[in-house]
């Protein structure tokens, strides 16, 4: 376990987000009514300001600040991820159990989810995860809602327990993660505009996401462990590889579903898993080179 507690990193933090929603809450405001993207930007302004206090104020409270956001967070986005992929009521309640369950710190040590990539809490959730399709006897869609909801568990109840078990990490990982999204968003809009490599597509799954962005993402990701005082080079490559890869596999699961977002509720964004899809990647990887 690493000993960055969050009580030494949210002194760090806390005046750099300020800081920073403040100037960009002010360019946002200044932006001339002839910009398009003005009430867009606006609207997405408005939520991170709202995510930043909720985000900063649960992981201030350690164990039981983090397990009540990873339990808020887990719920919502096991129900969008599981209308996007169209799994059944059993699925459902497997992924929603998981996701209660699981944050807790007692649990965690309970089934060795301080490695999470231990046998015994995947063949825990494996058996969980496929017991619906085979209950239920579905020959039809039974290994695909099985495989679905195994890889739901992984990439949302499995990933926020990230927020606890990292400790003060993961503080320091969620803000380089929404450093990395305003870094990756800027780096698209300029960076990409100098032609080359900087302006060709990452991949088919979202053409909107050039390695202009993934520069500018690294510089953000970069950025936010500095500002946090946790950045090396290993959890750089780590966070970054997260928050480019989350983001791709968030496109991937709403083009399949035929949506452009996972929900209508968030202002400026959609959905939560819109806005935490890169989250979760990031905090896997984390955790895979900081446990």
């Amino acid at each position: 376990m690493n000993d960055l507690y969050t009580s030494d990193v949210l002194p760090r933090v806390v005046p750099v987000v300020a800081g920073v929603l403040g100037a960009a809450g002010l360019a946002v405001a200044c932006l001339p009514a002839r910009i398009a993207m003005r009430r867009e930007l606006r609207r997405r302004w408005l939520t991170w300001a709202v995510a930043a206090t909720v985000f900063v104020g649960a992981l201030a409270l350690r164990e039981l600040g983090a397990t009540v956001l990873a339990w808020l967070l887990g719920l919502i986005a096991v129900a969008e991820y599981a209308r996007l992929v169209r799994l059944g009521r059993g699925e459902r309640a497997v992924l929603v159990l998981g996701a209660l369950l699981l944050p807790p710190p007692a649990l965690l040590k309970a089934v060795d989810l301080a490695d999470p990539f231990g046998l015994r809490a995947l063949a825990l959730l494996t058996v969980a995860c496929v017991l619906p399709a085979l209950l239920s006897g579905d020959t039809a869609r039974g290994g695909e809602r099985a495989a679905r909801t195994a890889f739901g568990m992984l990439w949302i109840p499995v990933a926020l327990t990230g927020l606890v078990v990292l400790e003060g990490i993961a503080l320091a990982v969620v803000v380089a993660t929404a450093f990395a999204g305003a870094g990756a968003w800027c780096g698209g809009l300029l960076l990409s505009r100098l032609g080359g490599t900087l302006a060709r597509p990452l991949s088919p799954l979202s053409p909107g996401r050039t390695w202009g962005g993934v520069l500018g993402a690294g510089m953000g990701v970069a950025a936010g462990l500095e500002a946090a005082g946790a950045f090396t080079v290993t959890l750089w490559a780590a966070v970054l590889a997260g928050c480019v890869l989350g983001d791709l596999l968030t496109a991937m699961i709403k083009r399949e579903a035929g949506v452009k977002s996972a929900g209508t509720w968030l202002p400026g964004f959609g959905g939560l898993l819109d806005l935490i899809g890169p989250l979760l990647l990031a905090l896997l990887t984390a955790m895979a080179v900081s446990l």
